[in-house]
C-alpha cells in the first residue's frame, strides 16, 4: 500500500515558480502595450484639437471685414464729360445710345478682431502721380482680389489702396486701421474710362456691368478666410451708388 501511494505521488503534475513568473510577466507587457496605445491615441487626439483651435484662432485673427458699404461709380453720360465708357461699341460717345456701365467697385475694409494679426495689402497698381492715371504699381499682391459675375471671371483684379485716418507709411494693414480698396473694371487714363485689351479688364462690351447685374467679389488676403461680397445693380445706374 506505502508503494501504490509513492506512486501516485510520482504521477502528479504541478506549475512551477518560474511557469507563473512567465505569465505574469506577459500579462505585464500586454497591458503596458495597451496602456501605451490607449496614452498615445489620448495625447494624439489632444495634440490635433490644439491644432485645430490655433488655426482657427489663427485664420480669424488674419481674416478681413467689411467696415461699411460697397460703393460703385458709373461712368458719365451727360454728352460733355469726357469719362465715359463706349457701352454699345459705335466709335463716338453718344448720351441717347450708350447705357451706363460700372467703371470702378470701392470698399473699406480692417481687421475682423481688434487684436488680429496685420494684413499684407500690396496693390498691383497705382495712381500715378501728375497724370492721375492708372498704372502698375511693380509690386507683388499677395492679397488678391477675384471679380466674377455671369459672364466672366476675373482672377486677379486690377485695384489700389488709400487709407481713412491715421496709418502707418506702409501697405500693411493694422488691427486699428482702415483701407480703401479700389477695383477698376476698366482702364483708365486719369481722363477717361476705356475698355480694357487683355485681363484684368473687361475688355468686351457686352460683359460691361449695368442695370440689374449681379457680380461677385473676392478679397483673398494671405492667409485667413475669403472676404465674398455679392452685389446687385440698381434698375437705374447713377454715378456714384452705395450698395450697402
Amino acid at each position: 500500500m506505502f508503494k501504490k501511494l509513492i506512486g501516485l505521488h510520482h504521477d502528479q503534475k504541478g506549475m512551477t515558480g518560474l511557469e507563473t513568473a512567465i505569465i505574469l510577466i506577459a500579462f505585464v507587457v500586454v497591458a503596458a502595450v495597451f496602456a501605451y496605445t490607449v496614452l498615445s491615441a489620448g495625447l494624439f487626439a489632444t495634440q490635433k484639437s490644439q491644432e485645430a483651435v490655433y488655426s482657427g484662432l489663427e485664420e480669424v485673427q488674419s481674416t478681413l471685414k467689411l467696415n461699411g458699404g460697397v460703393t460703385a461709380y458709373a461712368d458719365k453720360r451727360d454728352g460733355t464729360e469726357s469719362v465715359n465708357i463706349d457701352s454699345d461699341g459705335t466709335p463716338g460717345l453718344d448720351p441717347l445710345t450708350d447705357a451706363l456701365a460700372v467703371a470702378k467697385v470701392q470698399l473699406t475694409v480692417s481687421t475682423a478682431s481688434s487684436s488680429g494679426e496685420a494684413i499684407v495689402l500690396t496693390p498691383p497698381y497705382e495712381i500715378e502721380a501728375g497724370t492721375g492715371a492708372l498704372v502698375a504699381s511693380g509690386g507683388v499682391n499677395s492679397t488678391q482680389i477675384a471679380f466674377s459675375d455671369e459672364n466672366q471671371f476675373i482672377t486677379d483684379c486690377a485695384w489700389t489702396l488709400d487709407w481713412v485716418g491715421k496709418h502707418t507709411d506702409d501697405s500693411i494693414l493694422d488691427n486699428d486701421e482702415k483701407a480703401i480698396i479700389t477695383v477698376y473694371l476698366v482702364e483708365w487714363d486719369g481722363s477717361i474710362y476705356a475698355l480694357g485689351t487683355e485681363d484684368p479688364f473687361i475688355s468686351d462690351v457686352a460683359n460691361l456691368v449695368g442695370a440689374r447685374d449681379t457680380f461677385t467679389l473676392e478679397v483673398k488676403p494671405p492667409s485667413g478666410a475669403v472676404l465674398t461680397m455679392e452685389r446687385t445693380m440698381p434698375p437705374r445706374l447713377d454715378t456714384v451708388m452705395n450698395l450697402r
